[in-house]
């Protein structure tokens, strides 16, 4: 049996990611234990999804902490406090500086697949509604590891979904959603079990047998 993984989550708004990963660890299909959410709204309603979970919450300000370094670092003394072993971004809307320990450790998903209609400014339905006006075909997610630089880092798993011609960013959304569902608990899964090779802007994954 896999041991369980030791997940650190950061959020900044409703939270149906972290719903999804709190699910899917209740009912077996994900091996992970979610030890501590942060996030860096006090009202954000992922806080209370967390604390009906049983699961530790903290609230870090990003305006109290002063820099972008001090914020982070109260970020993840939460996060090592809590023996976290990976860190999940979960539409959390702030940039943070990742220390050498947690290198490799922290994991994004976004609603697009990178390196289209992604970095600072794009989150949320802006991305959906930047895809519509674009007028591409196909869209959909992607879980990579995060680096300092917004939706950046080295991309774990992509998972793609058609742009129909009725869509609106709504409809557009939750199909995507539903992709999102499925990719990052995939992504976290190949973690835990080892299987993840970062070469250089490459992630490998290795079969079972490595």
């Amino acid at each position: 049996m896999m041991p369980t993984l030791r997940l650190a989550v950061l959020l900044s708004g409703n939270g149906t990611t972290l719903q999804n990963l709190i699910d899917r660890s209740a009912d077996g299909r994900l091996p992970a234990t979610i030890v501590q959410v942060v996030s860096n709204v006090p009202n954000a309603f992922g806080l209370e999804r967390a604390r009906r979970a049983g699961a530790p919450v903290a609230v870090v300000s990003r305006k109290d902490a002063g820099s972008q370094e001090e914020f982070s670092s109260r970020v993840f003394h939460y996060c090592r406090q809590a023996k976290a072993e990976l860190v999940c971004m979960a539409g959390f809307l702030q940039l943070i500086t990742i220390p050498e320990d947690f290198t490799n450790r922290v994991m994004n998903i976004h609603p697009a697949l990178i390196p289209a209609f992604c970095g600072k400014g794009y989150y949320g339905q802006r991305v959906h509604e930047a895809v519509l006006e674009s007028g591409v075909k196909l869209t959909g997610c992607t879980v990579h590891f995060a680096d300092n630089i917004y939706d950046h880092g080295a991309i774990i798993l992509q998972r793609a979904v058609p742009v129909l011609d009725d869509d609106n960013a709504e409809t557009l959304a939750a199909r995507v959603f539903e992709e999102e569902c499925e990719a990052y608990p995939e992504a976290i899964r190949l973690f835990a079990q080892g299987r993840l090779r970062i070469e250089g802007r490459r992630v490998r994954i290795q079969d079972v047998c490595g």
